[in-house]
């Protein structure tokens, strides 16, 4: 079942937790203790909960491992520092800091397993600024920070699972743990009943493939499942993909979509992105990147059939969107953490699940997610999204006839070009490097980028010589 939205998300896996009688863990990206996860009918806070987990389950023990570098702000989160010693301070609860991964990597993935019988993998952390409900208000009283600040509305997904997908994120979440601390866990043989009695089932019987990122470590070897994965799905593509994520900044998922818009008879490809990255950093390295390589795909796709769209509320705030997932032609279905960009394709780890529709049934359920998402940007009724869906065929045609100008919207990304510092960050690739080497190389070294780059310059050129 895809969950959108971390309010919904953090509802559910509290309710699941509820449940656990044998272990439960957490692995992430980041954690935050002091947020709280039912806003709606508690304002119980994560740590409280956790605590109270301890207290009635002691047998449960909770495993919690945290990317190192995200679990260091804890110290500048006020009173985050002094959760943390009380959560570890209980016998039921390891909370653990990942560091084993090369320098300049970080751990990425976000994953809950309990019972190794019930999961979730998707792009939600148990952190701040993330809890938003699925209408993204303008201003929502329950959208706060734990000091009280407000921030702006917030986009996302993740993905409950139980059976044999939960058996193997399970299977993957003990690795990771035994090599962030060297504790082998063994593996639970148990069929309990976890599911939440309000969750529906999306994809019942379905059989779905675990795909990773991991860079080489130590005994890790290498491991670039989500690369192969993302452009796979892109040449598979027929009649459309419909992508929401946090960055576009992979030459090598931009080379694969320009292949596209060279064909004959070319898909549509509708990308929903924040119009800016979070972070100033973030933003001079990302996106200048996308503009870039929005900028030759363009001179390639003389149909404009590849487009960037940003959601807006219906005050005209920006949606910030974290998902990460991708849906072609109802068809084929990825999500998880991976963003399209260089690090997720080599550099940090990261872990997406995957789902080849073969069936009416699952072939209808993901026509109803991408239904459901679209509905949700553009500030309508399903039905509506999917009427118009089946009148034109198309979704470029769908997002134009239901893009309400006064009301909650998708509107395509603005293009500036970009200069100065960002553009030489763009041309380097200098903060989203392709693996743990490419940190410290020459940065006149020749890079797909420059590959890209030349093929979009010596299409100019000959444009120039037809025109003259």
């Amino acid at each position: 079942m895809v969950i959108v939205d971390a309010c919904d998300y953090y509802r559910i896996i509290r309710e699941a937790m509820l449940r656990a009688r044998h272990r439960i863990m957490i692995i992430g990206w980041d954690f935050d203790p002091r947020i709280e996860l039912d806003r709606t009918e508690s304002d119980q806070s994560l740590g409280d909960f956790l605590l109270e987990l301890a207290r009635t389950k002691p047998d449960v023990p909770i495993k919690i491992l945290s990317w190192r570098v995200g679990a260091l702000k804890l110290a500048l989160r006020g009173s985050a520092l002094l959760w943390l010693a009380r959560l570890t301070w209980t016998k039921a609860i390891r909370f653990v800091m990942d560091g084993a991964h090369p320098v300049g990597c970080s751990h990425h993935q976000k994953i809950v397993v309990i019972d190794d019988c019930f999961a979730i993998c998707g792009g939600i952390d148990m952190t701040g600024d993330r809890w938003d409900r699925s209408a993204h208000a303008d201003h929502d009283p329950d959208r706060k920070r734990p000091d009280g600040s407000e921030y702006g509305p917030w986009h996302d997904a993740t993905m409950a699972c139980e059976g044999a997908l939960a058996s193997g994120l399970g299977e993957l979440a003990r690795e990771r743990w035994a090599h962030a601390t060297g504790e082998t866990l063994a593996p639970i043989a148990c069929h309990d009943e976890i599911w939440p009695d309000h969750l529906e089932s999306q994809f019942e019987g379905s059989r779905f493939a675990i795909a990773r990122t991991v860079a080489a470590y130590q005994d890790w070897k290498e491991v670039r499942e989500i690369e192969a994965l993302t452009l796979d799905l892109i040449a598979a593509a027929k009649r459309f993909i419909y992508a929401e994520n946090q960055y576009f900044t992979s030459p090598k998922i931009a080379a694969a979509i320009l292949r596209k818009m060279e064909e004959p008879d070319p898909p549509e490809i509708v990308l929903v992105n924040p119009i800016k990255a979070d972070g100033w950093l973030e933003q001079v390295a990302m996106d200048a990147t996308r503009l870039r390589l929005m900028e030759i795909i363009g001179a390639h796709d003389p149909g404009n059939r590849f487009r960037i769209f940003t959601p807006k509320t219906e005050g005209g705030d920006d949606i910030y969107v974290h998902a990460k997932l991708m849906i072609v032609d109802d068809r084929l279905l990825k999500i998880g953490s991976a963003n399209m960009n260089n690090r997720s394709l080599g550099l940090d780890s990261e872990c997406d699940v995957a789902l080849d529709a073969r069936t009416d049934a699952e072939r209808s359920a993901l026509t109803a997610l991408r239904t459901r998402l679209m509905a949700e940007h553009l500030g309508r009724d399903e039905a509506e999204v999917a009427a118009s869906f089946a009148r034109t065929g198309s979704l470029l045609a769908t997002i134009a006839e239901l893009t309400d100008p006064a009301g909650r919207r998708l509107e395509p990304l603005p293009f500036e070009k970009p200069t100065g510092t960002a553009k030489a960050i763009a041309e380097t690739e200098l903060l989203d490097p392709k693996s743990p080497d490419a940190m410290f190389e020459g940065m006149t070294k020749r890079t797909l980028f420059t590959d890209l780059r030349g093929r979009w310059h010596g299409w100019r050129d000959r444009h120039r010589k037809a025109k003259g």
